[in-house]
């Protein structure tokens, strides 16, 4: 599939067919997203993949699915048969800069006041955005979740303490979906500046 395809086809898809994901597939999709860009190669992302159906169906209540059905929605979350959490551990960036290379120990970014631009959350939105273009490519659908119960979610799947959750990428065969209203907002047209803020690029 050409690339522009791909991201014209990527949305967040909140609903799944009972169609199992091919292994194979998975394996790719799990293999594009660890290409993210990472800072200094500190390789700090991760990713839980859950298959096991009662363990999604607890993921999904940790994500208050219930609220999702009362508004209207599908049981989207429970329902798709792969769950990859996108994790990120502060301390690799911290302790990769603090190599010699990058500063050594008392280097400015050997601690976390030291990053003007906290890019271990960088990086663990570019994996997850490489997450949801591979499941397109493979003619499958993703949607991302965050949840208020991280904490909830790292004791379930046993993450450790220096690992942090951001959030859930399903990804299954999609079905009919009943998309956000949010979308009713439409693309804004002042987005991109030319040279300076001052001049938006529609003008």
């Amino acid at each position: 599939m050409e690339f522009g395809e791909v991201v014209r086809r990527r949305r967040m898809v909140r609903n799944y067919t009972d169609d199992p994901v091919d292994g194979d597939a998975l394996d790719r999709i799990l293999d594009r997203a660890q290409r993210a860009p990472s800072a200094g190669f500190s390789q700090g992302v991760s990713f839980v993949v859950v298959t096991n159906e009662d363990r999604r169906r607890e993921i999904a209540r940790l994500a208050h699915e219930d609220e999702y059905v009362a508004d209207g929605f599908d049981p989207w979350i429970s329902r798709a048969p792969v769950h990859v959490v996108v994790c990120v551990s502060k301390a690799a960036y911290l302790e990769r800069y603090s190599e010699a290379d990058k500063g050594g120990p008392d280097g400015p970014a050997g601690t976390e006041e030291g990053w003007p631009v906290p890019y271990w959350w960088v990086d663990a939105g570019a994996s997850m955005m490489l997450l949801l273009l591979a499941a397109v490519d493979e003619d499958l659908a993703a949607g991302f979740l965050g949840s208020h119960n991280l904490q909830d979610l790292s004791v379930l799947l046993d993450i450790p303490g220096h690992v942090a959750p951001i959030g859930i990428v399903t990804i299954g065969h999609p079905a009919s979906d009943r998309q956000s209203g949010s979308l009713a907002r439409g693309w804004r047209t002042d987005a991109i500046h030319r040279e300076h803020w001052a001049s938006p690029s529609g003008d």
